[in-house]
This record gives C-alpha cells, sequence and structure tokens, in this order.
C-alpha cells in the first residue's frame, strides 16, 4: 500500500483522531497497534502539550539505583532506561564505593553561553573591541530580559568575543556569559541572545545570523572522585585489568566512543528520569571528550598506595530543576521529590557521580568476566518475555537460558516449546 504522508490540519486533531488517521493512512488494522491506543488518558494529555502530533506515550522502565552515597549523604537514585545491567551496575560499584566513604563531587556555577553570529563585518579585529567597549550596555540589555532571574542571583555576568575563520568566511561571534541558577538555561539564553542581535549588528557594522544557546557547556561543570577498595574490586589483577582498559580507551577513539557510551548509560538515563535534556547533555558530554583535538575518556583511573581504584571525572552537566519536562511531566516530578535534591548543582554532581559508578561497573565486567556474562544473563529475560513466555514461564526459559549459555531467541522459543509440550 503507497502512504500519502501529507494530512492536512493532523496537528488540529486530537491524539484519538490522529492515532486513527495514522491506521488508516498506513492500512494497518487496530489491533495489530493496540497497545499504542491503552496510553492513560491523564497522561495523554500531558503529553498533547509537550510534543506536537502527539498519538500515545511510550514507557521507559523506571528503576531506583541504590547504595550511593554522595558527599557524606544517601541517594536513592531514579533512573530510566531500557537497558539490562545498567542499573545493577551502577548499584553493585556505589556499593563498592561506599566501603570508601562514597563519592566526592564538586560543581562549577550554573553558567550557560548564548553565541550571537555576525557576519559581514569589515574590521572584524576592530568589531571585537567595540562590543567589549560597549559591555555594560549589552549586559544591561540582557538582564533587562529576565528580572527575576536576576534577582535570584543570576543574569547575564560577562561578554567573550571570538573572530571565527570558516574557510573563505569571517564570523564575528559575541558569547554572552549567563548564570541560569537552577535552570537548565535554553530558553533564558536563547530570549537575550534574540534582543541583543539589533545592538550587536549595530556596534560591528555587520548583520546577525544566528542567536543561540550552545550545547558545548564547558562553564558548567560537575565532578565526581571516587575510591573503590582493591578486595571488593576482584583484587589487584581486576584493578590492573581496569587500568589497561581505560588507558586503551584514553589513547584509542574507537574504544572511548564505548567507553563513553558505558559513562552516558547512567548520565542520560538520571537525566531522562528527572525530565531534564539528554540530547543537551551528550552534546555537551562527547564535545568534552573531543576538546583537546582528538575523542577520548571522559573518566580517569589511576590506583593509589593501597593498591585501590580511584576514579575521576568531571563533563558539562546543563540540567535544572525548573522548567521543561521537569516541570510538566508528573513522573519526572516524583523522580525528583524521590531523590531529594534542592539545587541543579546538586542533580549534576549526583548525575556525575552515577555516570562514573556506571563505567566502573562496565570497566570491572570487561577486566574481570567479559561483559557478556554478566549482561546477557540480565538480558536473557528479556529474551524470554520476547519468546512470549508468560507467568512463571518467564522465570523457568530465563534459567535455562543462563545455564545453558546460549541467550537468543531461538533457544528461548525451543525451551518455551518444551515447557508447554
Amino acid at each position: 500500500m503507497t502512504v500519502n504522508s501529507r494530512i492536512p490540519q493532523f496537528y488540529k486533531l486530537s491524539p484519538a483522531e490522529r492515532l486513527k488517521t495514522v491506521l488508516e493512512t498506513c492500512g494497518i488494522k487496530d489491533e495489530d497497534l493496540t497497545r499504542i491506543g491503552r496510553t492513560d488518558a491523564e497522561m495523554l494529555s500531558i503529553a498533547d502539550h509537550m510534543i506536537e502530533n502527539v498519538v500515545a506515550t511510550l514507557p521507559v522502565p523506571l528503576g531506583i539505583a541504590a547504595n550511593f552515597t554522595v558527599n557524606g549523604r544517601d541517594y536513592l537514585v531514579p533512573m530510566a532506561t531500557e537497558e539490562p545491567s545498567v542499573v545493577a551496575a551502577a548499584s553493585n560499584m556505589a556499593g563498592v564505593a561506599r566501603l570508601k566513604g562514597g563519592f566526592t563531587t564538586s560543581s562549577s556555577q550554573p553558567i550557560m553561553i548564548a553565541q550571537v553570529q555576525v557576519v559581514d563585518v569589515q574590521d572584524p579585529f576592530g568589531a571585537r573591541l567595540r562590543l567589549f567597549e560597549r559591555r555594560q550596555d549589552l549586559l544591561d540589555l540582557a538582564n533587562a530580559q529576565d528580572a527575576f532571574l536576576v534577582k535570584v542571583g543570576g543574569g547575564a555576568k560577562d561578554i567573550q568575543v571570538r573572530i571565527v575563520d570558516a574557510g573563505a568566511r569571517t564570523f564575528v561571534v559575541l558569547h554572552l556569559i549567563v548564570d541560569v541558577r537552577d535552570a537548565m538555561g535554553a530558553n533564558a539564553v536563547n530570549t537575550m541572545a534574540e534582543a541583543l542581535a539589533p545592538l550587536v549588528a549595530e556596534i560591528t557594522g555587520g548583520r546577525v545570523r544566528l542567536r543561540i544557546l550552545s550545547n558545548k557547556a564547558d562553564m558548567r561543570l560537575a565532578r565526581v572522585r571516587a575510591t573503590y577498595d582493591r578486595d571488593a574490586l576482584g583484587g589487584a589483577d581486576v584493578v590492573d585489568g581496569i587500568l589497561d582498559a581505560y588507558a586503551f580507551a584514553a589513547a584509542d577513539p574507537y574504544r572511548a566512543a564505548t567507553h563513553n557510551k558505558g559513562i552516558m548509560n547512567g548520565v542520560t538515563a538520571v537525566v531522562l528520569a528527572t525530565g531534564n535534556d539528554t540530547r543537551a547533555v551528550e552534546a555537551g558530554a562527547h564535545s568534552h571528550a573531543a576538546a583537546g583535538g582528538r575523542y577520548t575518556s571522559l573518566s580517569h583511573y589511576e590506583k593509589d598506595a593501597d593498591g585501590n581504584l580511584v576514579g575521576t571525572m568531571e563533563m558539562p552537566m546543563a540540567v535544572g530543576l525548573v522548567g521543561g519536562a521537569t516541570k510538566t511531566h508528573p513522573v519526572a516530578q516524583a523522580a525528583v521529590k524521590l531523590l531529594g535534591v534542592t539545587s541543579a548543582s546538586e542533580l549534576a554532581e549526583i548525575i556525575v557521580a552515577v555516570g562514573l559508578a556506571q563505567n566502573t561497573g562496565a570497566l570491572r565486567a570487561l577486566a574481570a568476566e567479559g561483559i557478556q556474562k554478566g549482561h546477557m544473563s540480565l538480558h536473557a529475560r528479556n529474551i524470554a518475555v520476547t519468546a512470549g513466555a508468560k507467568g512463571d514461564e518467564i522465570e523457568a526459559v530465563t534459567a535455562r537460558l543462563k545455564a545453558g549459555g546460549k541467550v537468543r531467541l531461538d533457544t528461548a522459543l525451543e525451551i518455551l516449546a518444551e515447557l508447554r509440550g
């Protein structure tokens, strides 16, 4: 069947009407997609105000990572993820870190950068200095856009001006440095950048093109340190194996990409659970990993004088507690309440602690037993469900998959057939 994706006034329909229209357009029977229509009515109404063209919601498993001690305080950490072993690994390594005091964190001020790009400037270096000469005028205009932010101690604090060579083109780029307090800050800095555009054009004699925040939030860093007991990790050889795995990631971008993905397994799960912008955090993280001109590990590992493993990490963490899905999504609101954080900086520090724990757990699995043994053991339950197991069958199929060492769908189907036959 040929599908025509042109549906006039589609956005004006209700979610139920949109779903019905999609099914009819695609020639799909209602019963083939019955689960899509089972969305909770209240949640569907909320979702319809969050994004466009909503037809349903997609629930993601929400787990709780245990054992976390951060700066001497215990936390139960909500994590939203579909991947097996992530919550377990983070909880396990948090338990090991707990033996040596848990995670110690710190963070910089919640600074975001708004960029204003100027083109067709006749004297870029002269324009750069003219912008600095009008620094206070620019800051005053920016702060006039958000009196409340200024009242709570935030607001535009400074400017930077860069000359960016782009082949045959040269751009003057104003950076507006904004303290966004407990917000992620995108809306605040974008509004300020828009307001500055006419004045920037007047000062430079050029034309303003882009005016938008940068997700390279390298002035908004969260840091974490933890010591993992050598014997609790599995002994000196496991510690050395983790150090070898880290050295590989630090030296080789092919390995670093997977290494950092392990970090983001933990980071993104907490960011998503608390209603924050996963794409912004991921963009900031990976740009930071390449800040030295070559993509490398976000985390660092070394050995202390007693042979214990010391893990550290510093990365951008642009998350907030006000605005966005954090305030509109009821599950995100509940997750933040459960976590018990009172500032964006505290949330950022917990997130990097989870990222480091998850990374350490993955490296330990690689060094001690290979990643597949633990991961596939947890994945076996998913395979059992995929094969069609119900109720007590799920545990029975899972157990036999793990015992046989072949965690595959075809094997699960054979086991299920035997159990039923």
